[in-house]
């Protein structure tokens, strides 16, 4: 079960925002706080490092005070190719990913996905789940398992991370009947 000062957290932030209409994401704000300052502070400290997958310039972000790292592959393959960036940029064997559109992160978050791991074999990860289903973008991922097949993934045209954490073994952590809410539409930030 890793600790927190064992894992590399991992900010998804480097889509389009194309059903914002382009607006980066990362800086849209919410009850007066952009979605990537909320994400930091609702996880909290102790982690080994943060990271941001993120493919903007906007000097808000990079100067955050955590690493942003673009995507390796070209025209915005998803949120798979962000994953697959954080994971080369991860010096710890574990990476936590959370996407920066997620409407309500519990703070326990990373110790409930490590628990979930505990007695596993070495290789496996874990997801949530939550009221909508399975949330592919926050998980816990083996690094060295994990970057390996998430290269093959995308290298053979599959950028769905479901498909890829089934494949992988993940174990599901559900917080049903809880929901963590996706940031998608402008609707969404009413």
């Amino acid at each position: 079960m890793p600790a927190r000062k064992e894992i590399t957290l991992g900010i998804l932030a480097g889509g389009r925002g194309s059903r914002l209409g382009g607006i980066d994401k990362a800086l849209m704000e919410l009850a007066g706080q952009s979605l990537l300052s909320r994400t930091m502070t609702a996880l909290g400290s102790g982690f080994a490092r943060t990271l941001i997958s993120y493919n903007g310039t906007d000097a808000r972000v990079l100067a955050i005070g955590a690493r942003c790292i673009a995507d390796q592959r070209d025209h915005f393959p998803g949120p798979l190719a962000g994953i697959e960036s954080l994971l080369a940029a991860a010096a710890t064997d574990w990476l936590l990913t959370v996407p920066v559109d997620l409407r309500d992160i519990p703070p326990e978050l990373p110790e409930a996905l490590s628990a979930e791991l505990d007695g596993c074999v070495a290789g496996i990860g874990s997801v949530i789940r939550d009221a909508d289903g399975l949330q592919p973008l926050v998980a816990l991922w083996p690094v060295t398992a994990a970057r390996p097949a998430v290269t093959a993934a995308l290298d053979a045209g599959n950028g769905a991370a479901h498909q890829l954490l089934q494949s992988m073994h993940f174990r599901i952590f559900d917080i049903s009947p809880l929901l963590l809410g996706n940031l998608n539409t402008r609707a969404d930030f009413g």
